[in-house]
């Protein structure tokens, strides 16, 4: 069977660069890679194909011969080397691509030497931390005391002990990973794993630091001051940069993140940056109208009942409520709503007083509480 054409091969077009090519190769080989692919020729004989188009395409003399010659330019008499891949098993094909190594980390988990002892953050850490209502509306200042593991400050963070250094590992050279050749019914196939003489560090520690025991790090307590804005609500988190797990091979620390949790209380209820309260008031103040005490957030203040107010009717008091976070400047407002109580003990002159009250004519003829002025 004639040979496809390689552009063809990969679904790229003639003119592709580099990073198209290597783009189009790794698509396709996590595609029919035999480890995704068990006990399956068409897809083997598939990533034979495109192994072979990716060999001659990324380099660049054997993609100009190609290019001008085609697959003429490797047969035997021509460049040579390339025209044998179909004798090859699994093994050769992937021992011979000196570049494969790293394309198959990226696709399978390995990872690349420079990506696995590159620099790695921190984690961050989450707390909770309960304040009461007026402080989350008028905000303030706490202390957070947290468990993190941080950077040994005896070795610094290198795992050696002081007048020491670590050495590179002289498995991996330094990389982190070993490769391992394992034989398959498909042939030789070598795998990239993390180094088992340094545990994926590229560093061998012979004097650990008695601090941290060649960890780098250590497990302290440690305590953080933390400011509470006016107004944050129940279930926000405040970030601290940087107070979170110390990181590896040079990395950031990780953040801490404070999640406030706001005990209610026990007369306001918070609807948004609004404060509700429900007022008590007696039929004679609802009717008559009174000057009545209410609790406010800055404390009580004297309010006066209107004549004639009905049961549930509502009144909102202007910059009363909580500050706004963006905007401390500005607050919202406190709403009551007056609950009139109805007595449910009356003596029976109280009884006859509502009863004249209720029934017009029988207090005129008494000349009681509606008997007309002359």
């Amino acid at each position: 069977m004639a040979k496809r054409d390689y552009y063809e091969v990969l679904g790229i077009a003639k003119g592709a660069d580099e990073s198209e090519i290597k783009k189009a190769y790794r698509k396709l080989a996590k595609k029919y890679h035999p480890d995704a692919n068990p006990d399956n020729k068409e897809a083997e004989e598939k990533f034979k194909e495109i192994s072979e188009a990716y060999e001659i395409l990324s380099d660049s003399e054997k993609r100009a011969a190609y290019d001008q010659y085609g697959h003429a330019a490797f047969e035997q008499g021509g460049m040579g080397g390339a025209g044998g891949f179909g004798g090859m098993d699994m093994g050769d094909i992937f021992g011979s691509f000196g570049g494969f190594g790293d394309i198959f980390g990226d696709i399978f988990g390995g990872g690349s030497s420079r990506r696995r002892n590159g620099p790695v953050n921190g984690r961050d850490i989450q707390v909770g931390l309960t304040i009461s209502f007026e402080e989350a509306v008028f905000g303030c200042s706490k202390d957070v005391t947290i468990n993190v593991t941080d950077t040994c400050d005896e070795c610094h963070g290198s795992g050696a002990k002081a007048g020491t250094s670590a050495q590179t590992c002289t498995r991996c050279g330094g990389s982190g990973q070993e490769r391992v050749v394992n034989r398959t019914p498909l042939g030789n196939i070598q795998t990239v794993r993390t180094c088992s003489a340094c545990g994926g560090s590229g560093k061998i520690i012979k004097d650990k630091c008695t601090k941290c025991h060649g960890s780098g790090k250590v497990n302290i307590q440690k305590t953080v001051k933390v400011d509470i804005p006016k107004g944050i609500n129940h279930g926000q988190s405040i970030r601290k940069s940087g107070m979170g797990e110390a990181g590896s091979n040079g990395g950031h620390h990780g953040d801490l993140y404070i999640e406030i949790r706001v005990m209610p209380h026990k007369q306001f209820v918070r609807n948004g940056n609004d404060i509700l309260l429900d007022v008590p008031i007696t039929m004679t103040q609802a009717a008559l109208g009174a000057n009545i005490t209410i609790p406010t957030l800055e404390g009580d203040e004297i309010y006066s009942v209107r004549a004639g107010t009905q049961p549930e009717s509502k009144v909102t008091l202007r910059n009363k409520g909580v500050f706004y976070v963006r905007n401390p400047k500005d607050r919202g407002n406190m709403i009551l709503t007056f609950k009139v109580t109805i007595p449910t003990k009356l003596t029976e002159h109280q009884k006859e007083l509502l009863r004249e009250f209720d029934d017009p004519d029988s207090a005129n003829k008494k000349g009681g509480l509606f008997k007309k002025k002359k």
